[in-house]
């Protein structure tokens, strides 16, 4: 939940210091990408953007940063929500994608709210304050993706008391790179002397505000504080030489003065609200119960004492940072025992108020790990659909026994680890829970505890794919039938969503040894597909299809996937029967049914009902670019091309890989063969170092393709036989076939060049899988055909061809009548045939005997 309070610009005091310098400094960020405002606290940097927010004359998204921003989806959605403050349109793309969570489209995120930024006609300021409090990578990273990227009408400025992580040198010396530092911040002598006579009722000489500046370096907050002390001096020349040493040691001293001079009433409110990160007077009178809470804080405003209001109706304000870190420390010190009890009331009133995330943190911060608990039950579809990186902190931060006795809890925290690929700490929850959940035998009903234990049985299964051991696969999935034969919820999770358990949904994608994966499709696909309402069938039916496809085991391919496509289960999960739709067109080309195939995946796209609906769109016409191509229809592939919103110079990712191997496919067809090989080279790094083997396959064929067009025949050849070694011993034969000509040809050239080097060679490639290949697309080097048959078995095909038996044949060429049958089996498997008809019609197709 986006607390609207933090994306107000804060208000600023009227009798503020007129700071031109600092305010034109400021302006300068208006000509860059970014302006960083760096400084240890207390220097001012909130005041000095809000000031310059207030006057710059354009619009400024605000967005104050707290510790629970450091969620990727929580990070952006603020940004989004204060751009949607000031513009009411904005955001119409963006909130469908932000909405989804852990599993929704991150990918496009960034992208896409560029995309919306591009969009606005006048120029905007996005602020985001107290950056330092960040410490997600995802987010650095994606903060360092969005600025190299903004337009330059768009403006980001950025508040820390620390250096940026995300790399500048770039954007430095690019010119793009507004930094303020301690110097630019920091009162000069005229300001602090404009500071005391302006806003302070004390008198003090040139000299005195002279000192005093030496000895706080300008330091704004110990400005203030030494005026709010020198209030109740007797002695202001005394005082000021009493402040001596360096900021954290004036800031101890100052804070303790300051303190020390309020009423009993105030510093109890003081230290109770504390805890508060930000608070209203209903909140304030909870925790310290007192009714007067509405006068304390706006005593505390006037009193200028380190309170910001955050809205402009003063209902919601917030201590400055160096003086709630004071009061804790001293509340810490005198009243440990009475802060948890604190923590708790406030909790209780935000969960009353529905700021459940803020009252998560009071009853983890106050040991009410119960109350936590609960909540976390409670909210445990929302956290794990959009507060992930919340959950797993909170859950962390729970004692292991505090939940126990709750199941369903550890099954969410163990999905929300798996999804964020947090492969480590899941696989060690996944192991120890099975003991745990049978200890709770006794104490659950035997539904909901056989429920439990079916569910970790099945995240052990997850665990042992991922971990590419299919035999331990299989041995979970038979636990899973045992204790939940009706299938997991954690199963077809976010059912509408184009992201999901990847590598989960596409199996293929991730398992490398193919045999095993036949080994273990061809038992669960048909056990899963035998059970009428169990979705998830459509996963290992959509897999088997697929591999029996690449296999060119095209009719038992077809029967699968029309098995898949006949459930009327999977059609709801989008995810899952785009998988099974698009293996089903794919087969049906092959079969030689183009209109099949093209209706197929037009039917396919009238079917999505989901907030992911231009994701799935992306991929199922990237599908129809690639069967175009297959199909002759280069025009159609060229049409996709234009509209596809995809670039060779985009980031690659793994959930969008068969989308831009379609691009780069399409990029070769219209000539722009440089720019495909460019991201073909990119994308077989992602793969390599993600071993995924099926993809990087696919691509290594497409860049063998493009060398050879580009006339770099050596590197083609070269790349051929590498992919060729990958290939052969996993038996891939469509993943070439589908490439058509092109790769035909090379094949050819390949054969030629074996078959023609007296000198033994090194590779493991056998001539007998480039045969088959070569079988396959129906394609026969001359070559080939010389070498195919021996002497004798070319006139045993022409006997037969003559009309003679078996005894005919092996009278006439003196021979036994086994050795005959000897050479028609011969003839029979290089013929690739299984009778005497089709070994005749296949000898005259290939030349070997006359028509």
């Amino acid at each position: 939940m986006i607390v609207r309070s933090k994306l107000h610009i804060p208000l600023v005091r009227r009798d503020l210091v007129a700071r031109p310098r600092l305010i034109h400094k400021l302006n300068e960020g208006m000509k860059v990408k970014l302006t960083h405002v760096s400084a240890h606290a207390g220097y001012g940097k909130t005041t000095a953007l809000s000031e310059w927010a207030k006057q710059c004359g354009v619009l400024v998204a605000w967005v104050s940063l707290d510790t629970r921003d450091n969620d990727y989806i929580q990070f952006w959605s603020g940004i989004t929500s204060s751009t949607q403050q000031i513009i009411p349109s904005f955001g119409e793309a963006m909130c469908p994608l932000l909405e989804k969570g852990l599993w929704g489209s991150l990918e496009h995120v960034i992208p896409t709210l560029l995309n919306e930024l591009n969009r606005i006609t006048s120029e905007l300021a996005i602020v985001l304050d107290d950056y330092h409090l960040i410490e997600s990578p995802d987010i650095h990273n994606s903060l360092s993706y969005f600025l190299e990227r903004l337009p330059s009408h768009i403006h980001l400025y950025i508040a820390s008391r620390s250096e940026l992580v995300i790399p500048t040198a770039r954007l430095l010396a690019k010119g793009e790179y507004n930094q303020l530092t301690i110097q630019d911040l920091r009162f000069q002598l005229d300001e602090g002397l404009a500071f005391f006579s302006e806003t302070t009722d004390l008198r003090l000489t040139s000299e005195q505000v002279a000192e005093l500046e030496h000895q706080t370096e300008g330091w704004i907050s110990g400005l203030q504080l030494a005026a709010i002390s020198l209030k109740h001096s007797t002695n202001i020349a005394e005082s000021i030489h009493q402040f001596n040493g360096r900021q954290h040691h004036i800031s101890d001293y100052l804070l303790e003065e300051v303190y020390s001079h309020q009423s009993e009433g105030m510093r109890s409110f003081l230290m109770a609200t504390s805890i508060l990160s930000r608070m209203n007077h209903s909140l304030c009178q909870v925790v310290t119960g007192q009714i007067d809470s509405q006068q304390h804080l706006e005593r505390l405003e006037q009193l200028n004492l380190f309170i910001i209001p955050l809205d402009d109706q003063r209902n919601w304000y917030r201590y400055h940072h160096l003086f709630s870190d004071f009061l804790q420390r001293m509340w810490s010190r005198e009243n440990p025992d009475k802060q948890e009890q604190t923590h708790r009331d406030a909790a209780c009133w935000l969960e009353s108020h529905g700021l459940d995330d803020d009252a998560m943190e009071h009853f983890i911060a106050g040991k009410h790990y119960t109350d936590a608990v609960r909540l976390i039950e409670k909210n445990l579809h929302t956290l794990v659909q959009s507060h992930s990186v919340a959950l797993i902190k909170w859950v962390s931060a729970l004692p292991e026994n505090s939940f126990a006795e709750k199941p369903m809890v550890e099954l969410f925290y163990i999905s929300v680890l798996l999804g964020a690929e947090n492969w480590e700490a899941a696989f060690l929850r996944i192991e120890k829970a099975p003991a745990r959940f049978q200890a709770l035998k006794v104490k659950l009903p035997n539904t909901e505890w056989k429920q439990a234990m079916g569910n970790i049985y099945f995240f052990s299964v997850v665990a042992s794919y991922l971990q590419k051991d299919l035999v331990k696969t299989s041995e979970y999935f038979e636990l899973v039938e045992q204790y939940m034969p009706e299938g997991s919820f954690f199963q077809t999770m976010r059912r509408y969503n184009y992201l999901g358990y990847d590598p989960f949904v596409d199996l293929l994608s991730y398992i490398n040894d193919l045999h095993a994966a036949d080994a273990f499709l061809s038992r669960w696909a048909i056990v899963m597909g035998e059970k009428t309402n169990y979705p998830f069938a459509g996963v290992l039916l959509a897999a088997y299809s697929k591999l029996l496809y690449e296999w060119d085991r095209l009719e038992e391919a077809e029967l699968y996937a029309s098995q898949a496509l006949g459930r009327k289960d999977i059609q709801p999960f989008m995810r899952i029967f785009i998988h099974v739709a698009t293996s089903a067109s794919s087969i049906q080309q092959a079969l030689g049914n183009p209109s099949r195939a093209s209706k197929l995946l037009a039917d396919l796209k009238s079917q999505i009902d989901s907030p992911d609906y231009q994701s799935f769109m992306l991929k199922i016409e990237a599908e129809q670019a690639c069967l175009a191509l297959r199909q002759g229809s280069v025009e159609d592939a060229l049409v996709w091309l234009q509209g596809c919103g995809l670039a060779y110079t985009d980031e690659v990712s793994l959930h969008y890989v068969l989308e831009y191997l379609a691009l780069a496919r399409v990029l070769a067809a219209n000539e722009q063969l440089e720019e495909a090989l460019n991201l073909l080279n990119r994308l077989n790094k992602l793969l390599h170092n993600k071993d995924r083997l099926r993809d990087r396959i696919k691509v290594l064929i497409v860049q063998s393709v493009i060398l050879q067009r580009l006339g770099r025949t050596e590197e083609a050849l070269a790349q051929l036989e590498a992919v060729l070694q990958l290939a052969e011993p996993e038996g891939y034969v469509r993943s070439f076939v589908d490439e058509g000509s092109g790769i035909a040809e090379l094949l050819t050239a390949y054969w030629k060049t074996r078959s023609s080097n007296p000198v033994p060679n090194t590779t493991t490639v056998s001539l007998a899988y480039v045969r088959q290949l070569l079988q396959a697309m129906q394609v026969t080097p001359e070559e080939f055909i010389n070498e195919m048959l021996t002497e004798q078995e070319t006139k045993v095909i022409q006997l037969i061809a003559d009309g003679q038996t078996n005894k005919g044949i092996a009278l006439h060429l003196n021979i036994t009548v086994e050795t005959v049958k000897f050479h028609i089996k011969n003839l029979y498997r290089k013929l690739d045939v299984n009778n005497r008809v089709l070994a005749l019609q296949r000898a005259r197709k290939l030349g070997i005997l006359g028509s």
